[in-house]
C-alpha cells in the first residue's frame, strides 16, 4: 500500500497551481490524484487511533470516518452547488462498493485461494440493511416522479428520510457495540509494516494532517470540475457518479481486494458492504443536513437510472453474501455489471 504515497507528490503541484492560476484541468488531475493517497494516510492514521482507544471507542471512530475524505468532496461540492455531482456521488459509491470492490475482491481472492468462505450471519445482516437503506433513499425519489407539480413536501420528506436513517444508524451502532466487544474488523486487523502501533499523539497530528490536505485539495478539485467536463466532454453526473468515489476510496478498495488475496474474506466482506452501509446511513443523512445549514439543500431525488443500479447491485450483491461463500466467476460477473453500467454513465446527460 505504500507505493501508492508516490502520488503525494501532485499535491504541491496542485497547490501551487490553485495560486498561480493554472489549468483547471491540470488542477482538477492533480489534486484528484494526490487525494487518493491523503485519503488512505486519513484511513490509516483512523485505524491506528481506532487501536490505541480500544474497540468501542475505535469502532465509532472507524464507523463515523471510514469516509471521511469523500464527505468532505462533497461538502465543498455542495457549497459550490454542484448537488448533483453530490448525489451521484452517493449513489457511484454505493455501487463502487458492492460491485467494484466486492467484485474485484472476489475475483483475485477466488483466482489465488478458489471458494472462499465468510461469516454468512454478519454478511448477510449487512446486505439486508444496505438492501433496506437503499430503498429508504428510493422513497423521496418516488415520491417526486409521482408528485412532479408539487416539489415543496419531497424537501420535508428527504429531511424526515435522513432522520430517520442517522436513528437507525446510531441504533446500529449501539446493537453491535452492546452484543460483542469486536465491534469492526478494521480495529483488529490494522497490518503494521514494522510491528508496532502508532503513539496516541503521532495518530492525532497524522489525522489532523491529513484531514486539512484533503480540504485543501478537495476545494481545488471541486474547483475544477464545471471546466474539466466541459473541456473532456465528460458530464458532471459522470464525475459524480465515477471519479469521485474512486479517487475517495481508492485506499481503502486496495484493502478490501488484499485481504482477500490474503484469505481474509471477512475483512474483505466488512470493508465492502459496511463501506456502503455508511455511505447510505451516515454520510447521505448528515450531507442533507449540512446543505440546509450552507443555504443549498439536498434532496434524496434520484433519477430512474440511478435507483436500478442501486437496487439492482444491492440485490445481487446480497445474493453473492447470503450463502457465506464466494468463487472467482461471481467477482467477475460484478465487475462485468459496472463496467456495463460505467458506460452507461458516461453517456447519460441528466
Amino acid at each position: 500500500m505504500k507505493w501508492v504515497n508516490i502520488l503525494l507528490i501532485f499535491a504541491p503541484v496542485a497547490i501551487l497551481g490553485e495560486l498561480f492560476d493554472w489549468s483547471p484541468n491540470l488542477l482538477f488531475i492533480t489534486s484528484a490524484l494526490a487525494i487518493i493517497p491523503a485519503a488512505g494516510i486519513l484511513g490509516h492514521a483512523t485505524e491506528e487511533l481506532a487501536v490505541r482507544t480500544g474497540p468501542r471507542v475505535g469502532g465509532l471512530l472507524n464507523a463515523t470516518l471510514g469516509n471521511a475524505a469523500e464527505l468532505i468532496i462533497t461538502i465543498f461540492a455542495i457549497r459550490e452547488g454542484l448537488l448533483d455531482l453530490v448525489k451521484a456521488s452517493i449513489t457511484g459509491s454505493i455501487i463502487g462498493n458492492i460491485l467494484l470492490v466486492m467484485g474485484a475482491s472476489i475475483l483475485f481472492g477466488g483466482l489465488k485461494n478458489g471458494v472462499q468462505r465468510f461469516n454468512r450471519t454478519e454478511a448477510g445482516i449487512n446486505a439486508t440493511q444496505l438492501l433496506l437503506a437503499v430503498l429508504a433513499l428510493a422513497v423521496p425519489s418516488l415520491f417526486f416522479f409521482a408528485h412532479t407539480e408539487n416539489y415543496g413536501p419531497v424537501e420535508y420528506l428527504s429531511l424526515g428520510t435522513a432522520a430517520a436513517m442517522l436513528v437507525i444508524y446510531i441504533l446500529g451502532l449501539l446493537f453491535v457495540f452492546r452484543s460483542s466487544e469486536l465491534n469492526t474488523a478494521l480495529v483488529h486487523e490494522v497490518e503494521h509494516g514494522n510491528g508496532k502501533v502508532w503513539p496516541l499523539k503521532k495518530s492525532l497530528v497524522v489525522l489532523g494532517l491529513a484531514t486539512v490536505l484533503i480540504a485543501v485539495l478537495s476545494e481545488v478539485l471541486v474547483g475544477g470540475v464545471e471546466h474539466t467536463a466541459e473541456t473532456l466532454g465528460i458530464s458532471e453526473f459522470f464525475i459524480g457518479i465515477i471519479v469521485v468515489p474512486l479517487v475517495g476510496n481508492v485506499a481503502e478498495h486496495l484493502v478490501a481486494v488484499q485481504a482477500a488475496v490474503k484469505n481474509k474474506m471477512d475483512l474483505s466482506m466488512t470493508v465492502s458492504l459496511g463501506s456502503s452501509l455508511q455511505i447510505a446511513l451516515f454520510v447521505a443523512p448528515v450531507l442533507v443536513f449540512l446543505s440546509l445549514i450552507m443555504g443549498n439543500p439536498l434532496t434524496l431525488v434520484f433519477n430512474q437510472f440511478e435507483l436500478v443500479a442501486m437496487f439492482g447491485g444491492t440485490l445481487i450483491a446480497a445474493f453473492v453474501a447470503l450463502d457465506g461463500e464466494s468463487q472467482w466467476l461471481e467477482g467477475a460477473q460484478l465487475l462485468a455489471l459496472y463496467l456495463i453500467l460505467a458506460m452507461a454513465f458516461f453517456f447519460l446527460r441528466v
